[in-house]
């Protein structure tokens, strides 16, 4: 393969993997570091309704999805599920919400000279190869962001043990299947619990 293919290939790998635009979940948690959780073995839920403070408008499927993953994911990383709270090592519950945001992308329209590659690539930055810039385009998006936050509380010292939280732009895939979405979201929370 000469060189000028191999630096097309290379470029227009470069293009197909800019193009293409995953929405993963940034997960975090924090741990409150005078709770020693390492000899749990039992869990319940902190209340009946599972849910620390369900919205109005909450789709009670989409709920009854969560409570299910959230339990098998604790039973996965080998915790007992009991009935009773006051017996049990740790109690659970969580929260979930979304949020309609919109991003606003505003960069200088340029002139197209028929050989660039795409948008501001000769036009970016300081007055573009020719410098004639002709102004600016803005983009409005909106989207969806949900948020998933699970927390943990130490049963014999009623302290907070952990919180746990994902935050993900909802698409239309995770729309048309929301249970993986929930599932996958809610593995990637407990994962970090120890």
């Amino acid at each position: 393969m000469t060189l000028m293919k191999k630096m097309f290939a290379t470029v227009l790998l470069i293009a197909v993997a800019s193009c293409s635009t995953t929405y993963e979940a940034k997960v975090d948690f924090d741990k409150n570091s005078k709770v020693d959780t390492l000899n749990y073995k039992t869990f319940a839920w902190l209340n009946p309704g599972k849910i620390m403070a369900p919205a109005e408008d909450i789709n009670p499927v989409m709920k009854l999805r969560v409570d299910e993953e959230i339990e098998k994911a604790f039973i996965a990383k080998g915790y007992q599920l009991i009935d009773d709270a006051e017996k049990a090592d740790f109690a659970i519950s969580y929260t979930v919400g979304n949020r309609d945001k919109i991003k606003v992308s505003s960069y200088p329209t340029t002139y197209n000279t028929g050989f660039g590659w795409g948008r501001g690539y000769y036009g970016g930055g300081y007055g573009g190869m020719y410098g004639m810039q002709m102004g600016t385009e803005t983009r409005v998006h909106q989207y969806t962001e949900g948020k998933l936050a699970i927390d943990v509380y130490d049963v014999k010292s009623h302290q907070p043990a952990w919180h746990g939280w994902a935050v993900k732009r909802i698409t239309s895939d995770d729309k048309e299947a929301p249970s993986s979405t929930i599932k996958d979201i809610v593995n990637k929370v407990v994962i970090q619990f120890n």
